[in-house]
């Protein structure tokens, strides 16, 4: 074969595995209806208001933003407002940043070890049961994932020729990636910083001052926003959700950072872990919860970085594979470690933020080991990948038995074929491959098509044939009666209820603003009561709906209590509701 064909036949693999992400990840997707009504209400308040979609606020009268950084949001408002809000134009930006995903990763892999590693860590990654949750589900994490691939992508054009540009260029996509999930986009800081600073071709001076440059670079394209939120007057802009003092830094620093590592509240936060992610510990990636989401290839993973990393001990200091595996593996290790240990809310999903690093690493020691497979050493090294993928692969299946029982049994066949060829030595190149590919693709392959065939709804989605923990965000579907009372109003809001995920329901439902009196969970001070009479009395609120979370004298209690005092409540479709127009 020709290195002409050899190209044509990339280029068709390439686009074939871009076309099968997309259908994984696009097929049936409205199944799932909105997914997480917290986010979709703020999709579809942005689809209504040029504000609202700037600040990431829950409601079009821009009363509180969501409890996150607005620029996942400013891809599904945009979609929204061009093609109209409804539940594909919520879900599918997700699936398209899903598939961009899948072709950055395939790009960077390529530029250091070749079509063939950069092929199969694409389709690794698409096929993590994480991933393929995410990018089917609106969450910020499938924005996040994008452009920490994307600032991986440029560091490794930066280290090809010690370039400052491509070097800034990622910088910029951290501090993007900071606007999408704060703290956690800045994970994968130290695996860059590290790799340019031992591998770029460049002397020790230049390599600091670039990174210099970079770290301005994340600096100004996260601190834009920071600074705008901060400048804008505090009366004219929605309150930052989640935060204690209207602050989108504290809101960086407390709830969205150290709360979520060491377990303190803050705003609206529930402080300590919560359990869904399971006990900390360094088996937590391992779990019950964490393990089906990610840890399919983890093992292989581990593996292969530490053998990568001896084979190539020796290799000049500029050497791109092992620049390489310190960028994938450096990312692996430092998010592993931190979401193995953090003790604050912890969610099982949150895990898709080493989908990509694991892939990559399995990709570029699995081709540099098949390349060396005559040398026993090596052998043994790609065998003890095989064997702990097929294995833990096996283990994972057996949690779910009552799930498709035949195929960890396939599993296990199927290494045992690619394990007894590796110890005799077939030279068989092409079969061979294919095995491996197979035996480390089969168990994670069955789990992400169950995950692209259940849907998911609620705030903690889970991949594979399980339900969701969490539930939706209303408890019960509010009645076609207060709906089409909310949808024959004409003030501003419609209603007010307090807690978010009473309010985003509602607004789904109706189409019309709702105050989320408190946010999240109905504990930030947003809006006080003065500020809550004065819109009452100006005839901008029509109906109060209890029942919210804690109802009218739960959660931020003294609106609650002022309009029990104050207003007659009347049933609708067996929901307590008060009238606000009516008067006092």
């Amino acid at each position: 074969m020709t290195a002409m064909q050899r190209n044509t036949l990339h280029r068709i693999a390439f686009l074939g595995l871009l076309a099968g992400t997309a259908v994984l990840y696009l097929w049936n997707l409205t199944a799932t209806g909105y997914g997480n009504d917290f986010y979709a209400a703020a999709t579809q308040a942005a689809s209504q208001s040029w504000k609202a979609l700037l600040f990431g606020s829950l409601d079009p009268g821009n009363t509180i933003t969501v409890d996150k950084p607005p620029a996942f949001l400013w891809v599904s408002g945009l979609f929204a407002k061009v093609f109209g809000f409804s539940s594909w134009t919520v879900l599918a930006p997700q699936a398209l940043e899903g598939v961009a995903t899948v072709g950055l990763l395939y790009a960077t892999v390529k530029r250091t070890s070749g079509p063939g590693a950069a092929l199969f860590a694409g389709a690794a990654f698409a096929l993590t049961p994480v991933a393929t949750l995410m990018f089917r589900f609106n969450l910020p994490d499938a924005l996040l994932v994008l452009l920490m691939v994307a600032a991986a992508y440029c560091t490794v054009r930066a280290l090809e020729k010690a370039c400052p540009w491509w070097l800034a260029l990622a910088g910029t996509a951290i501090g993007f990636a900071f606007l999408t999930k704060m703290l956690q986009g800045f994970l994968v800081l130290p695996a860059l910083a590290l790799a340019y600073l031992v591998a770029a071709p460049t002397s020790v001076l230049k390599r600091l001052l670039h990174l210099l440059g970079a770290g301005v670079a994340v600096i100004v394209s996260a601190g834009w926003f920071i600074a705008l939120v901060a400048l804008w007057p505090a009366d004219s802009r929605p309150y930052i959700g989640g935060s204690t003092n209207n602050s989108l830094w504290e809101l960086a620093i407390g709830y969205n950072g150290l709360g979520r590592i060491f377990g303190s509240s803050g705003g609206g936060a529930m402080g300590g872990n919560i359990g869904f992610g399971g006990e900390t510990g360094i088996g937590r990636l391992f779990g019950v919860s964490m393990g089906p989401e990610i840890s399919w290839l983890l093992p292989a993973a581990l593996i292969g970085l530490g053998t990568g990393l001896w084979f190539l001990r020796r290799a000049p200091r500029t050497d791109r594979t092992r620049a390489a595996l310190i960028v994938w593996g450096g990312w692996t290790l430092v998010t592993g470690v931190v979401f193995s240990f953090m003790s604050g809310t912890t969610h099982p999903y949150y895990t898709v933020a080493l989908a990509p690093s694991i892939a990559a690493l399995v990709g570029i020691v699995g081709r540099e080991l098949w390349r060396g497979r005559t040398h026993f050493p090596v052998r043994i090294a790609l065998m003890a990948m095989v064997a702990a993928t097929d294995v833990w692969g096996f283990i994972l299946l057996d949690r779910t038995p009552d799930w498709m029982p035949w195929l960890r049994w396939v599993v296990l066949a199927v290494t045992v074929i690619a394990v007894l060829a590796l110890v005799f030595g077939v030279n068989g190149r092409r079969w061979l491959a294919a095995v491996l590919v197979a035996a480390a693709l089969l168990g994670t392959s069955g789990y992400a098509f169950a995950t692209a065939a259940t849907t998911h709804s609620g705030s903690i989605p889970l991949s594979g044939p399980r339900t969701q923990q969490g539930g939706g965000m209303r408890e019960g579907t509010s009645s076609s009666e207060v709906v089409q009372l909310l949808k024959g109003t004409d003030t501003e809001w419609a209603a007010a209820t307090v807690g978010a995920q009473s309010a985003a329901s509602l607004q789904l439902a109706c189409g019309r603003s709702v105050i989320a009196i408190g946010g999240w969970n109905g504990s930030d001070p947003a809006p006080t009561l003065d500020e809550f009479k004065a819109l009452v009395a100006e005839g901008k609120v029509h109906y109060f709906v209890a029942g919210g979370r804690g109802g009218p004298s739960g959660g931020n209690s003294e609106i609650g209590e002022w309009v029990a005092a104050n207003f007659k409540s009347v049933t609708a479709g067996g929901e307590t509701i008060y009238d606000l127009t009516a008067g006092a």
